[in-house]
């Protein structure tokens, strides 16, 4: 595991999704859907896990071309 990616708030990670560029399209059930006008498909979150594992974060910085260095920045670690 990486320390920068442990135990993420949820309340800081939409926070991080708003900063690049995404909406949150959709709520259902215990999942958003956040998307982005370049995206092909949206990102889902589960929103009754808190704080984001680190398996979905690594998998959204995929999505979003983030790579692991700029998103330790973003969140200010």
């Amino acid at each position: 595991m990486s320390p920068g990616l442990r135990n993420i708030p949820l309340r800081r990670y939409r926070k991080f999704l708003e900063q690049q560029g995404c909406k949150c399209i959709r709520t259902k059930g215990g999942h958003e859907h956040w998307a982005r006008a370049d995206l092909n498909r949206p990102i889902t979150l589960q929103s009754h896990i808190d704080p984001v594992p680190e398996f979905i974060v690594r998998q959204h910085l995929r999505y979003l071309g983030v790579d692991l260095d700029e998103f330790e920045k973003l969140m200010g670690r």
